[in-house]
């Protein structure tokens, strides 16, 4: 079970300094062109999970690993694809970067391209409800192979005692070994932005 940890104080931080941990942060994804609102309340999200963090490894180790959602590289060259992708997360990314750590891929490209692919197929609007149940069943399936390429490769990176932070979507499913504690970084603006999209999808269509 992850810990929805902004904030850790001293007896909290002591108990959990043993081991391997992994700072779990919610990745964003916006419209090409988000209205202003959006705009700044993402800017603000960031601006608050970058406090967080620093306040995690002022406690806590500092983080040596860094994995990516959507990343099937990592060093350099991930660092640039991270930074196509637009979720505000390459300064987050960079920062922890320059301290030291490692961006290690966590995507294998194949199984990325296959799920993206069932991904879109779903997106589009199919009409038939077996090409449905088929198009969902594969995406059901290949999401399973992913998710568990992605704990893997986890696994074998992560070494005992380091500390590790995952940018992903949240409702992931990924099942993380259970010698792994993981922190669940929710700045308070994460709510504000469930909040505004809740409100855009309960809005009337002009």
């Amino acid at each position: 079970m992850s810990q929805q940890l902004g904030k850790v104080e001293k007896p909290l931080a002591s108990k959990f300094r043993a081991g391997r941990k992994l700072f779990f942060v919610p990745l964003i994804f916006t419209p090409l062109q988000p209205e202003p609102v959006l705009s700044e309340l993402v800017k603000r999200y960031w601006d608050q999970v970058q406090a967080q963090l620093k306040n995690l490894e002022e406690k806590l180790p500092q983080v040596k690993k860094v994995y990516h959602e959507l990343t099937p590289t990592g060093g350099k060259k991930g660092l640039k694809a991270i930074k196509a992708l637009g979720t505000g997360s390459h300064r987050i990314v960079k920062g922890v970067l320059d301290k030291g750590a490692k961006l290690r891929p966590i995507e294998d490209g194949d199984l990325l391209a296959e799920f993206m692919d069932w991904s879109r197929c779903l997106a589009v609007g199919l009409q038939s409800q077996a090409a449905i149940a088929k198009v969902y069943q594969s995406y059901i399936e290949v999401q399973k192979r992913r998710n568990d390429q992605i704990a893997k490769k986890i696994d074998k990176t992560l070494r005992s005692d380091e500390a590790g932070m995952l940018l992903m979507r949240e409702g992931h499913q990924v099942q993380f070994p259970s010698d792994i504690q993981v922190f669940y970084v929710a700045p308070p603006s994460l709510d504000e932005i469930r909040r505004w999209f809740r409100a855009r999808q309960t809005e009337p269509q002009a």
